[in-house]
């Protein structure tokens, strides 16, 4: 019983060191969301913790002497997290996971999921999505790394910029630990001599992928998706390819693009897809606003199309302008521009009416719950609707790549 008693008494003082702490940093300025439920252990100093502009979420528990927060870093926002021995830069976006002896740098950004551990230096502007392992990985300015990626043992360069970075597509792996049992395997990308002069090519690691160390690759090396690639190759500028039965190795230059026409089609088709959808929802799921389907919703559905199309449309100019820079050929993009601000084509408006008219009956007789309803309909009525709203597909689809195409 004694022994119990003190444990409790122990855990109330420590529970106590916590909130003195707490409030102490709230005078200085740290904003915290749900301060009783942040943990702040007895040896964080929190003089290394700034009070300008820091937030500090739900959920956050943070350890250690050595732990340093400069001002605007934000914490926690998408999950718990563990801080222990850390050091962050100003503005840096830690969203959850755990984290320990790593050192951020300003603007650095790690998604929910990130399991960091010691040796790990992510310098100004690196980047990693959701769900990111490191350890002894060192990531130069600018590197971005997506999703589901285990990335232990490396370093990493490339890329003068935001819009010039090297990347690691989602779902990569780096092998660092061999059928002997050692750990001799770290891979070099790029190199510290020319990469911290930030003025190299970057390198991009391709989706669904794998690097087997220790491995050394130069810059404005890219490795198709879905390669596992076991190779050092120190030219600058290949593009490497490994299949089940062949390899594919070949000097790339950056930014060219092999197929242009197929990647502006398929990207028109893409827009046109989400236009006949906001269609759809405008037209057809409009006529299902109920109490489990109520207007806010409809109009969450109506906004988010609306910015899938002008995200669509903003990348697509991008990727023009690129194209018009390697190629030197005069698409126009002011035409492209001026109709997708008008947004005019023909319908068969006799099928929308038709298909319209399907729906009411449907709902009259059935009730207004969208998936009885649609799953409900007879063959014939289904096709009048796919045909309706393949029309306008085809018709915005056509009308685009006439335009660009008449200024080839």
């Amino acid at each position: 019983m004694a022994d119990v008693m003190t444990s409790l008494i122990k855990s109330l003082d420590m529970k106590n060191m916590s909130i003195n702490k707490i409030r102490k940093l709230a005078d200085k300025g740290v904003k915290f969301s749900n301060p009783e439920t942040i943990e702040i252990s007895d040896e964080v100093d929190i003089e290394r913790i700034s009070g300008n502009g820091v937030r500090i979420y739900s959920g956050c528990r943070i350890f250690g002497r050595n732990t340093y927060i400069s001002h605007n870093a934000r914490l926690g926002y998408e999950g718990p997290l563990v801080v222990d021995n850390c050091q962050m830069g100003p503005s840096v976006d830690l969203k959850g996971g755990f984290l320990k002896d790593a050192v951020f740098l300003e603007n650095t950004s790690m998604g929910n999921g990130a399991y960091v551990r010691g040796g790990t230096i992510l310098e100004e502007n690196a980047s990693c999505a959701h769900t990111v392992g490191l350890k002894q990985t060192i990531l130069f300015p600018f590197v971005t790394l997506g999703s589901l990626i285990n990335f232990c043992d490396c370093f990493m360069s490339g890329g003068t910029g935001k819009k010039n970075h090297s990347e690691i597509g989602s779902s990569y792996v780096h092998f660092n630990f061999t059928p002997n049992q050692d750990k001799a395997t770290p891979s070099l990308i790029g190199d510290v001599p020319r990469g911290v002069m930030l003025n190299q090519l970057p390198v991009f690691l391709g989706g669904q992928g794998g690097l087997v160390g220790p491995c050394r690759l130069g810059f404005g090396i890219v490795i198709a998706a879905g390669s596992v690639w076991r190779k050092d190759e120190l030219r600058n500028s290949r593009l490497l390819m490994a299949g089940k039965t062949e390899e594919l190795n070949l000097p790339y230059f950056s930014g060219a693009q092999i197929s242009y026409k197929r990647i502006i089609k398929n990207n028109i088709i893409y827009i046109a897809n989400l236009i006949a959808l906001s269609r759809w929802y405008a037209d057809i799921r409009s006529m299902f606003v109920s109490e489990d389907f109520p207007e806010p919703l409809l109009y969450g559905l109506k906004k988010n199309i609306s910015v899938a199309v002008l995200e669509r449309i903003e990348k697509l100019e991008i990727f023009f302008c690129k194209i018009r820079e390697i190629t030197g050929l005069s698409l126009n993009w002011n035409k492209v521009a001026i109709y997708f601000k008008n947004l005019i084509y023909k319908e068969n408006a006799a099928l929308r009416e038709t298909f319209m008219g399907i729906i009411s009956s449907c709902i009259e007789k059935k009730g207004n719950n969208y998936l009885s309803v649609i799953k409900g309909l007879e063959n014939k009525e289904r096709a009048a609707g796919t045909m309706w709203l393949q029309g306008i597909v085809d018709e915005i689809a056509d009308n685009l790549l006439e335009i660009i195409y008449n200024y080839e």
